[in-house]
């Protein structure tokens, strides 16, 4: 088969490596290019297939080490992808974005501004990463998932569906944000913590543990946490219905809390142990402000 490519003669180098710039030898007609079309640099062939439908590489963005671009893949702008990363299917990583290390972008993701994909990193679907957000470790968005603005999802954090995290919110641990659901402002979402449904989780807020949020419920402002002697974790959060305990998938009210581990504990160590944290948390929570709704537009 006959090849895609060749390269002009032009020479750069980047970081200490040589980048050799890259023309068409065929019409790629999706992307209205013209044999004879000048694109972007790659190290070497490895990293830009041949023969592989329509992928290319354009403008001033480069391709290096063990990285690869193929199917209908594209790489626009000042993008980098280096290290083992893989762009394929019909992703397209542009503007100042890299992708580096062992990271994937697939199926029909963008990475674009100055977003970094790295690590061990996946970004696959209709997934958006996009501003100054960086996807790292063994982080998974997929979906029509969006991460957007300074956010960072790392660990073995998913976020997946059509759920977003923006502003400076992070998502980390093996915490997972689906459904519909939004973690915006400084907001933390960590450890085994699930974010579901419409969720959000805003402002200053952690959740953090085994904590689930789910279906219409807001989070906002910074929330307290107790840990029992087993591990469980619960929470109370500001809300715009009045505050909440949050501990595992349950999200109460003070009297639903108490009722609760009354009914399923009671009588026992464990059971005593939860209602003294519920009392616990009710106390700081009014000591800190926490005990009155907020304000509906406080979780925009």
């Amino acid at each position: 088969m006959s090849k895609k490519y060749e390269f002009t003669g032009e020479t750069k180098t980047v970081f200490g490596v040589t980048l050799k710039q890259i023309r068409l030898l065929v019409d790629i007609a999706a992307l209205g290019l013209a044999a004879g079309a000048v694109g972007g640099w790659i190290e070497k062939e490895e990293n830009l297939s041949q023969v592989s439908d329509n992928a290319w590489v354009s403008d001033n963005a480069w391709v290096s080490g063990n990285a690869q671009v193929s199917g209908n893949a594209q790489v626009t702008g000042d993008a980098h992808v280096s290290g083992d990363a893989q762009v394929t299917g019909d992703a397209q990583v542009s503007g100042d974005a890299h992708v580096s290390g062992n990271a994937w972008v697939s199926g029909n993701a963008r990475v674009s501004g100055n977003a970094w994909v790295y690590g061990n990193a996946q970004v696959s679907g209709n997934a958006r990463v996009s501003g100054n957000a960086q996807v790292t470790g063994n982080a998974r968005v997929s979906g029509n998932a969006w991460v957007s603005g300074d956010a960072h999802v790392s660990g073995n954090a998913w976020v997946s569906g059509d759920a977003q995290v923006t502003g400076d919110a992070q998502v980390t641990g093996d915490a997972q944000v689906t459904g519909d659901a939004q973690v915006t402002g400084d907001a933390q979402v960590s450890g085994d913590a699930q974010v579901t449904d419409n969720a959000q989780v805003t402002d200053n807020a952690q959740v953090t543990g085994d904590a689930q949020v789910t279906d219409n419920a807001r989070v906002t402002i910074v929330n307290i946490t107790a840990v029992r002697t087993d591990g469980y974790t619960f929470s109370v959060c500001a809300t715009p219905d009045g505050p909440r305990i949050i501990a595992g998938c349950r999200y109460f009210t003070y009297p639903e809390a108490l009722a609760h581990w009354k009914e399923a504990r009671g009588g026992t160590k464990l059971g005593d142990e939860s209602l003294l944290i519920v009392k616990h948390l009710k106390a700081m929570a009014k000591l800190n402000g926490l005990d009155k709704p907020v304000k509906a537009g406080a979780d925009q």
